[in-house]
């Protein structure tokens, strides 16, 4: 991204407010990016991670691993980062070439569609809470395996149920407990993710 004088302040303002903390680097980094683009500090205690989840999905960036996203919004939130560094291809549920079915929304069946062709990708859900519900299902029945997952969808009703379930899979995965989320958190997520992998990866140029 471009940098502003305002920019680097804002930053400084969110490292001042946040005081210590015991998130690592690369954890606090991704969350100081969704206070950055939220203007919302609980953010600090809802995001959690699941262990070796940064390096796994590092890696899976990397080698280049589709990222399948729940919607169009959140596709357009990563494109240009993801272009910007690994290139990896991008697949939308609510663009996915599918047969109608009355009992699914377009993004729950979609996410299916897709996790059966991609297994092993990075799945990102920041809108629909029934897509990470179908996800998780998939997981739990070990039909996929992917090699990140980012759940971040708001909801009202059994989110908080539907991400403890994610939390109780083995596979690594980020998270945003409670009520809050939305696709901005989820591309904000993984764009603060491929930066940090970036880096590490020792590429050279700008991101």
């Amino acid at each position: 991204m471009e940098w502003h004088i305002t920019d680097a302040q804002s930053l400084a303002i969110i490292d001042r407010e946040v005081g210590e903390h015991t998130l690592s680097p690369a954890e606090y980094e991704i969350v100081r990016q969704i206070i950055y683009a939220t203007a919302d500090f609980e953010y600090q205690h809802l995001v959690k991670f699941s262990e070796h989840a940064l390096q796994a999905g590092a890696a899976a960036l990397a080698a280049r691993t589709t990222i399948v996203v729940d919607a169009s919004t959140l596709q357009a939130g990563i494109a240009s980062k993801v272009r910007a560094t690994f290139a990896n291809p991008i697949y939308c549920g609510t663009e996915a070439f599918t047969r109608p079915q009355r009992d699914k929304s377009q993004a729950v069946w979609g996410i299916e569609t897709l996790a059966k062709r991609y297994p092993e990708a990075i799945f990102v859900i920041g809108e629909s809470q029934a897509a990470l519900a179908s996800l998780v299902n998939l997981i739990e029945l070990e039909e996929v395996k992917p090699a990140l997952v980012i759940g971040a969808p708001s909801g009202f009703i059994e989110v908080d149920l539907i991400k403890d379930r994610l939390n109780d899979t083995l596979v690594p995965h980020i998270r945003v407990n409670g009520r809050k989320g939305n696709a901005i958190v989820a591309a904000t997520i993984l764009n603060a993710l491929a930066e940090l992998a970036w880096q590490a990866y020792g590429q050279t140029g700008d991101a």
